[in-house]
C-alpha cells in the first residue's frame, strides 16, 4: 500500500517544537527538584486537622508566647543514681547548651525521682533550621556528657529533625530506584534499549514539570508542601506517565503494523489512545482532589499536589511521547521492530475473539469463554476470603516514636525518659481555659486520672508553682489562662490519648468554653479525624468514578460493576496488607491514614485498569459484537495492562526505602493491591463476569440493545481462529 503523504510541518516541524518545549520545562524544572525545601514543612502543623480542638487549643498557645520555639529536650542517664559530682559536671552542660543560643532560657537540669537521670528543656527558636540545630546541640552534648552516660536528644523537636532526616531520601534514593526499577521492568518487556529510555524521559519530564508546578502553588501559599506529599508525587507521576506512556506505545506498535508511515502511526495511535487516557488521568485527578474535603491538612495538601502531578504526566503521554515516536518510527523499537502485515491479515475475521491470538492470553480469554461464571464466582469467593483480614487492620494511629523505622536518637531518648520521668514530661497537654474559672479548672485537671502534675503558667510560660520567689499571677490573654499537664503516660501513647479524653470530659464540666491541646491532643484529633474522612471521602470518589465510567462506556450496568469490582479489589488488598502488617512486619498499627490513602490510590489507579481494557473492548464490541469484542479486547490489552501494572507496583514499592512507617505501609498496600487488580480482576473477574452477562453489559446504551448469543462453548480446536463457538 502506498503510504500517505505528510506534510512537513506535521511531519517534523510539530515533534522537533514539543520536544525542544519539554526540554525547555525540564531545564526549569530539574534544578527545582533542590528547592523543594524552601516551600516544604515536616513540623507537626502541616498535619494538623483544620478543624479540630487540638488545632484551636494551639492557636491559643500561640498568643501567648513571644516567639514560635520547638522544644527539645536532652537526657542524661546512668546505670546509678547521680553522686553530687556528677550532677556538677551535668550542670555545667547547660552552659555549653545555652552558649549556642538556640532560643529562651534552657530549664534545668532536673533529676528523676530515682536519680538515674537528669533533663534539659531547650526551647529551639522555630525560625531556625530543625535538623542543623538539632544537630548541632547532639555535637555539643553527646562528647559533653560526664564519663559513662548516655546523652539523648529528644522531645518534639528531637522526633521532628529525625523525621527530617528520614524524609532525606526522597530527593535522591526514592528517584533512583523507583527509576531503575522502571527501566529494568521496560527493558525486559520491550528487549529494547530506545523504547525504555524515551518512556523514562516522558516519565522524567513529566515530573520536573509537576515539580515546577508544585513549587509555584507552593510559594504563593495556594498549596502546603510536606515530606510526606514530595515522596508520593514522585512516585504517582513516574507510574502514571508510564503507564499511560504504555497505552500509547502499544497503539503505536499496532498502528506501524498497518503503515510504513510513522507519522501517520502516531496520529492514528494518539486517536486511538486519547481519549482512555484522558479519561484515566481526569478520573485520578478527580479522585485525588476529593481530598480537599478531608479536615486534615496532610490530606488536604496532598490532593492538589499528586493532582498536578498526574496533569503533567497525562500532558507529557500525549504530547512529549508521541513527538519522540514521530521522530523515531520504528528505531524506537530497535532490534525487534515491528514488520508491517500483509493486507489479508490486517483485519483479520472476528467470530470468536479469539483469532489470531497465541500464548497466555489466548488461553485466558479461553478459560473465559469456556467457564466464565465459574471463572468469576471463584474470583469473588477469593477476593472475599483475603477481605477478611480487614477485621485485623489496627489502623487507629501508632505512637510518634514507632513513625520512624532506622535508627533514631531521639526515639532511644523517649524511651530513656519513660524509664526515669513522668513518661509525658517534656510533651505536657495544654489545657486553655477561662480566667475566671482557672483555679476550678486547675483542681479538675490534677484530678484528672492518668496526670501526674499540672500547674498555671505565668508569662514566659514560666511556671507558678508556688515556691518563694516564682511567679504568683497566670499570664492572661483575651480573657484565657494556660495550664500544664504532665501526663503519666508516654505523649504518643494510646493510655496518653485516652487521658486527653478524661481530661477534656473534666474541666468542661467547670469551664465549657475550655480547650486540651498539645502532642497527644494532636494525635488523638488526628485519628479521629482520619476516620471521619474515611466515611466522608470514599462514597465522594465512588461517586465521581462512577459518573465518568458512565460517560465514557455510555453505560449504567458496566460502570457500577466495574466499581465494585474496584472496591473488592481493595477490600482484599487491605486485608492481606493487614496480616502482613502484623504477622510479618511486626508493626504495632498503622497510621490512621493509610486506609483512605490506600483506596484514593488503588480505587483510582485500578479503574485506569478499567478503562484501559473496557474502552477496548467497547472498541471491539462494536466492530464484532459484545462476547467476541470482550475475548478480542482482553487479548490485546492483557500484555499492556500486566506491564503497566507490573511497572506502577514496583514504582510505589520503591516508597519502601524511605524509613517512615506510612510509607512503607502505603507502599506494600498500593504494589501488591495493583498487582492484585491487575492479574486477577482485570484479567479474570471483570473479563469473566462481562463475558457471562453479554451484551446486557452496555445497557442502557445501542450496545446493550443487541441481542446476545448463548455463551460460547467451545467444541473442538481449529488449526488457527481457537475455539469453536457453539450456537
Amino acid at each position: 500500500m502506498k503510504p500517505q503523504k505528510v506534510p512537513f510541518w506535521l511531519r517534523w516541524l510539530v515533534p522537533v517544537v514539543l520536544v525542544v518545549t519539554w526540554l525547555g520545562i525540564a531545564g526549569i524544572g530539574g534544578p527545582t527538584f533542590g528547592r523543594l525545601d524552601e516551600v516544604s514543612s515536616n513540623d507537626q502543623a502541616s498535619f494538623l486537622p483544620a478543624g479540630a480542638e487540638a488545632t484551636e487549643a494551639g492557636d491559643w498557645q500561640a498568643k501567648f508566647r513571644d516567639s514560635e520555639e520547638i522544644p527539645a529536650v536532652v537526657i542524661l542517664e546512668n546505670d546509678a543514681a547521680f553522686t553530687p559530682a556528677q550532677l556538677g559536671e551535668a550542670a555545667k552542660l547547660k552552659g555549653d547548651i545555652e552558649a549556642l543560643k538556640l532560643g529562651s532560657a534552657v530549664v534545668g537540669p532536673i533529676p528523676s525521682q530515682d536519680g538515674k537521670a537528669v533533663q534539659f528543656i531547650v526551647p529551639i527558636a522555630s525560625t531556625n533550621e530543625i535538623r542543623d540545630v538539632v544537630k548541632e546541640l547532639r555535637e555539643v552534648v553527646q562528647p559533653g556528657a560526664p564519663d559513662g552516660m548516655k546523652a539523648f536528644v529528644t522531645g518534639p523537636a528531637g522526633l521532628t529533625a529525625d523525621l527530617v532526616n528520614a524524609f532525606g531520601g526522597i530527593d535522591g534514593i526514592l528517584l533512583l530506584v523507583a527509576l531503575g526499577a522502571v527501566f529494568v521492568i521496560l527493558l525486559l518487556v520491550y528487549r529494547s534499549v530506545v523504547l525504555p529510555l524515551a518512556v523514562l524521559f516522558t516519565s522524567v519530564f513529566a515530573l520536573c514539570a509537576a515539580i515546577l508546578l508544585v513549587f509555584g502553588m507552593a510559594k504563593i501559599g495556594w498549596i502546603q508542601l510536606n515530606g510526606q506529599s514530595q515522596g508520593i508525587l514522585s512516585i504517582l507521576v513516574i507510574g502514571a506517565a508510564t503507564d499511560y506512556a504504555l497505552l500509547f506505545v502499544a497503539r503505536f506498535r499496532e498502528a506501524l503494523t498497518h503503515t510504513r508511515n510513522r507519522t501517520q502511526a502516531v496520529l492514528t495511535a494518539w486517536k486511538a489512545s486519547f481519549e482512555p487516557i484522558l479519561a484515566s488521568g481526569a478520573t485520578v485527578i478527580i479522585a485525588l482532589l476529593c481530598l480537599l474535603f478531608s479536615d486534615l491538612n496532610s490530606n488536604k495538601a496532598l490532593g492538589p499536589v499528586a493532582a498536578a502531578g498526574i496533569l503533567c504526566s497525562l500532558f507529557a503521554a500525549l504530547t512529549l511521547l508521541p513527538a519522540l515516536m514521530a521522530l523515531l518510527g520504528r528505531a524506537a523499537f530497535w532490534p525487534f521492530r515491528p514488520k508491517l502485515l500483509p493486507d489479508d491479515e490486517r483485519e483479520p475475521e472476528i467470530v470468536t475473539g479469539l483469532e489470531g491470538q497465541k500464548g497466555l492470553w489466548r488461553a485466558t480469554g479461553r478459560l473465559v469463554s469456556r467457564r466464565p461464571r465459574v471463572v468469576w464466582v471463584a474470583s469473588v469467593l477469593l477476593l472475599l476470603v483475603a477481605a477478611t483480614g480487614v477485621l485485623q487492620l489496627k489502623a487507629n494511629g501508632v505512637p510518634q516514636t514507632d513513625v520512624i523505622l532506622s535508627k533514631s536518637d531521639a526515639v532511644d531518648g523517649q524511651d530513656a525518659l519513660a524509664r526515669h520521668f513522668d513518661a509525658g514530661s517534656g510533651s505536657p497537654a495544654v489545657v486553655v481555659a477561662s480566667e475566671g474559672s482557672a483555679q476550678q479548672v486547675l483542681d479538675k485537671v490534677k484530678a484528672a486520672d492518668g496526670v501526674g502534675d499540672a500547674y498555671l503558667l505565668a508569662d514566659g510560660s514560666v511556671p507558678i508553682t508556688g515556691a518563694p520567689g516564682a511567679p504568683s499571677q497566670p499570664a492572661v490573654r483575651d480573657g484565657r489562662v494556660l495550664i500544664n499537664a504532665t501526663l503519666n503516660s508516654a505523649a504518643d501513647s494510646i493510655e496518653a490519648e485516652n487521658a486527653v479524653k478524661s481530661l477534656r470530659a473534666s474541666v468542661r464540666e467547670v469551664d465549657a468554653q475550655a480547650l486540651v491541646g498539645g502532642v497527644t491532643a494532636t494525635a488523638l484529633d488526628t485519628n479521629t479525624t482520619a476516620q471521619r474522612d474515611l466515611v466522608v471521602i470514599i462514597p465522594i470518589v465512588l461517586v465521581v468514578i462512577l459518573f465518568i465510567l458512565m460517560l465514557l462506556l455510555r453505560s449504567v450496568v458496566a460502570p457500577v460493576l466495574l466499581v465494585l469490582s474496584v472496591v473488592l479489589s481493595y477490600g482484599a488488598a487491605m486485608g492481606v496488607s493487614a496480616w502482613v502488617f502484623n504477622g510479618v512486619f511486626g508493626f504495632s498499627g498503622a497510621d490512621a491514614t493509610v486506609p483512605l490513602f490506600g483506596f484514593v490510590f488503588l480505587v483510582a489507579l485500578g479503574v485506569d485498569y478499567n478503562i484501559f481494557l473496557m474502552s477496548r473492548v467497547r472498541e471491539e464490541s462494536l466492530k464484532h459484537g459484545t462476547r467476541p469484542g470482550i475475548l478480542r479486547g482482553l487479548s490485546v490489552t492483557g500484555g499492556v495492562i500486566t506491564s503497566a501494572g507490573v511497572v506502577l507496583a514496583a514504582t510505589f514499592a520503591a516508597l519502601g526505602v524511605i524509613p517512615i512507617m506510612f510509607l512503607v505501609q502505603l507502599a506494600f498496600i498500593v504494589a501488591f493491591g495493583v498487582l492484585l487488580d491487575t492479574v486477577l480482576v482485570r484479567s479474570l473477574l471483570v473479563p469473566a463476569l462481562a463475558y457471562d452477562i453479554g451484551s446486557k453489559i452496555w445497557w442502557p446504551g445501542k450496545l446493550g440493545r443487541e441481542s446476545s448469543a448463548p455463551l460460547a462453548r467451545p467444541r473442538g480446536e481449529l488449526e488457527e481462529e481457537g475455539a469453536s463457538v457453539g450456537r
